[in-house]
């Protein structure tokens, strides 16, 4: 199997090699992200889903090693809680909060920041960053046309956090796809 669900909890889905610290029904290997590296080669997988996972750990590190074990141009699809999330606060657990331009720094074609000037901070990058989107709960109806107009542009999502826009509609989660 060529994709790795990771931290997949009681998500287990098949075609997926599936991930978690917990030894749950499903899981094919049982391993802590914060204990690395990940028991796997270089280059293994095409597709790593990363749902609910990189708030719970040190984010940094744990990237470079996916982009490890990622082929050349495979992606990672993750979800994690946008900074105004009230799931941030909530849950214990979470250590990093996450903005919509948070992994177009890692990203060599991002056209806001050049990476020759921050490539000293990494060892490590990805081609680029496929997809990008701030979602809300569904069980305020006005979200559906907040998340709307939000998501038609990169620089719309970015005026919508750089202004009380964010604090007075504040967001659930960051959907991004990034390649290697």
């Amino acid at each position: 199997m060529d994709k790795l669900n990771i931290g997949c909890g009681r998500d287990i889905r098949k075609g997926y090699v599936n991930l978690d610290v917990s030894n749950i029904k499903g899981v094919n290997i049982v391993h802590d992200l914060n204990s690395l590296p990940l028991p796997f080669d270089d280059n293994v997988f095409d597709e790593i889903l990363c749902k609910d996972v990189l708030e719970h750990v040190e984010y940094t590190l744990l990237l470079k090693e996916l982009h490890r074990i990622l082929k050349p141009n495979g992606r990672i699809i993750a979800t994690f809680p946008h900074f105004t999330s009230l799931n941030n606060y909530i849950d214990p657990t979470h250590r990093h909060m996450f903005s919509i331009r948070t992994f177009g720094f890692f990203t060599r074609s991002n056209p806001y920041l050049d990476w020759n000037n921050r490539n000293y901070y990494f060892d490590f990058s990805f081609n680029k960053l496929i997809k990008s989107k701030i979602t809300f709960t569904k069980f305020l109806p006005y979200n559906i046309i907040v998340e709307f107009f939000v998501n038609l542009h990169p620089k719309i999502q970015t005026l919508y956090e750089m202004t009380f826009i964010s604090r007075l509609f504040p967001a659930e989660n960051i959907e991004i796809e990034i390649e290697k």
